[in-house]
């Protein structure tokens, strides 16, 4: 008599799943007096917001593309709310409060947050970025460990990381809002780190960066 087999196990699956990439937009509330103080100084508080909410509306246009999840994290800590930013996020997307101190600890929260994600973070305002800024850096990220979006002031418009665990060293005693903040970040990264950088734009924060894009802007 023969005897019957035994149900053999089934093999666990291989996740073939890859890291889904994260997009974090940092919005301002967009009110006079509330966003972009220097170029305020510059050229005015009411074109300054104007500038803002129109950099501010083409920025959220990236939060509808399907090739990564869109997170908006906003200060202040108040406006985390759909109603403060209604008409300009959809519901599907999480909102998330920046929280406390300078833009250094902020950033480093938000990597923190969405870690093991491969996570990239953009300011709002950045005239001219597209989604093919975005695809190219989450494809860099690919094969780096970190991916920076360089701005002519010597700052930087866009931070990617593949895990944020390094995140708080990283941006830790880097001189903001100076033409240093770019290279004081690289000054932090670890030697083994793999570095990518994507293409050079204009983050508008100051008199001298928004005639360097209208003068951009004029050449076309």
């Amino acid at each position: 008599m023969k005897r019957a087999k035994k149900p053999s196990k089934p093999r666990p699956r291989a996740s073939s799943r890859a890291p889904l990439n994260r997009l974090v937009l940092f919005v301002k509330e967009p009110r006079m007096g509330r966003v972009k103080g220097r170029l305020a100084e510059a050229i005015g508080g009411t074109a300054a917001l104007k500038f803002y909410r129109g950099t501010l509306a083409e920025t959220m246009r990236l939060a509808r593309d399907r090739r990564w999840r869109t997170a908006i994290a906003v200060t202040p800590d108040r406006t985390a709310t759909r109603a403060r930013l209604r008409g300009l996020v959809s519901r599907r997307h999480e909102i998330v409060p920046q929280g406390r101190g300078d833009i250094g600890r902020r950033m480093a929260r938000a990597f923190s947050r969405f870690k093991p994600e491969p996570t990239i973070i953009v300011g709002s305002d950045i005239p001219g970025l597209k989604p093919g800024h975005i695809a190219r850096a989450f494809q860099r990220l690919r094969e780096a460990d970190v991916v920076l979006g360089p701005a002519g002031d010597g700052g930087f418009w866009l931070v990617g990381l593949r895990r944020g665990d390094a995140a708080a060293r990283l941006f830790s005693g880097v001189r903001w809002s100076s033409a240093h903040a770019l290279s004081d970040v690289r000054a932090r990264l670890p030697r083994t780190a793999r570095v990518a950088a994507v293409e050079m734009l204009e983050d508008v924060d100051d008199g001298a960066s928004y005639r360097r894009w209208r003068q951009a802007m004029a050449r076309g």
